[in-house]
This record gives C-alpha cells, structure tokens and sequence, in this order.
C-alpha cells in the first residue's frame, strides 16, 4: 500500500509540471499562428486561430449577454480584428490568448455602444416621423416643416426646462450630446437621460393625441 501512495503522489506530483508544458507548447503555437497572420497573411494559420478561439469567444459571449446571436457577432468581429491587426501582437508584451481576449473586449464594448445609440436613435426616430409624400423632397425640409409644426413646439414647451433645454440644442440648434454636456456643464451621461426621457414623453404626448 505504501508503495501505491508513493506511486500516486509522484504520479500527482508529475501532473503540474506536464499542464504547464502543454500550456507553453500551445501559447508558442499561438504565437507563431498569429505572427504568420502578421506577416505572411497566412489563411491555414488563420484558420487554426478561429478554431481554437471561436468556440471559446462564443461561450463567453453568449454567457456574458445571454444572446446566441450578438455572441456569433462578438465572434465574427473579433476574429475580424485578430486578421487585420495580427501585426500588433507583440509577444513580449503579453500572451496571445491576452491579446485575442483584449481584442474581443473591445469588440464587445463597441457592440454594446452602438446597439445603445441604435434604440436612442429608433426612439427619436419614432418621434420625429418624416412626412411620406409622392413628390421628391428634400429630407432635410421634410424634417424641418415637421420640427416647426404647432403641435410639436407646444408639447416641447410643456417639458421640465432642463429637458426643454436638451431637446431644443440637440434638434434646434444641432448640438451634439456631448456639446450641450459641455455648454451645460453637466455630465454626458445626464444628457443622454435627459433627452431619452423627453423623448419619451413627447412620444406618449403626441401618440396619445392623434
């Protein structure tokens, strides 16, 4: 019996050493793939990338939001990225699962931004309907008339003055959200939940009228 616990703990002790030998084989091979992205344009490197790290980006992604689809995107972008910036890599400063994971971080970040914008956008959009007409006219005087109609500037001035003030810079005076945070001196972040609220309101206002 002792000589079987012997014979474990050595087998147990062998173990660490053989993870971090696999660990350091399969970053070496990471390392040279990316390189020959980098430098070669190599599609077979490439191709071992996306196999070893899309299915990884994938359950990460799909765990982090809870969307199969957006999970695909934050994989196709990612691995997007890793074929036009592979001559970034610089192995001396890092991993290259750091790197591809830095990488897709940002992807995600960008994602999530500009699915943000997107609702802010289809909420204004929703509000700010431009006329459909069969005649040819300029989008930009459609969306004029539309802005200078009664209805609109009345429900506009029964708004809180700072939510007035938002709208009126953003739509008016063509400021962007982070011009009036400035002229204001509040913080962009107030900006947005000032104009995302007006909108609102006005949307429930003018909807409810019709």
């Amino acid at each position: 019996m002792g000589q079987t616990v012997t014979s474990s703990l050595q087998s147990g002790a062998k173990a660490p050493k053989t993870i971090a030998m696999k660990e350091n084989t399969e970053h070496q091979a990471l390392a040279d793939w990316l390189q020959a992205v980098a430098n070669e344009r190599s599609k077979a490197a490439f191709t071992h990338l996306f196999k070893f790290f899309a299915p990884k980006i994938q359950r990460i992604a799909a765990s982090k939001y809870g969307n199969e689809t957006l999970a695909s995107e934050v994989v196709q972008e990612t691995m997007s990225n890793v074929w036009r910036k592979a001559h970034l890599f610089n192995p001396d400063k890092g991993s290259p699962t750091t790197w591809v994971y830095t990488v897709m971080r940002n992807v995600s970040f960008d994602l999530l931004r500009k699915i943000k914008t997107k609702k802010e956008d289809n909420l204004s959009d929703d509000f700010w309907p431009l006329v459909e007409s069969s005649e040819a006219e300029d989008a930009d005087s459609q969306f004029q008339d539309h802005l200078a109609s009664k209805e609109v500037m009345r429900c506009i001035d029964t708004l809180p003055e700072e939510q007035k003030c938002v709208v009126k810079g953003f739509y008016f005076m063509e400021m962007s959200q982070e011009q009036l945070a400035q002229h204001l001196g509040i913080p962009l972040g107030t900006v947005k939940s000032r104009l995302r609220l007006a909108l609102a309101k006005l949307k429930q206002q003018i909807g409810g009228e019709k």
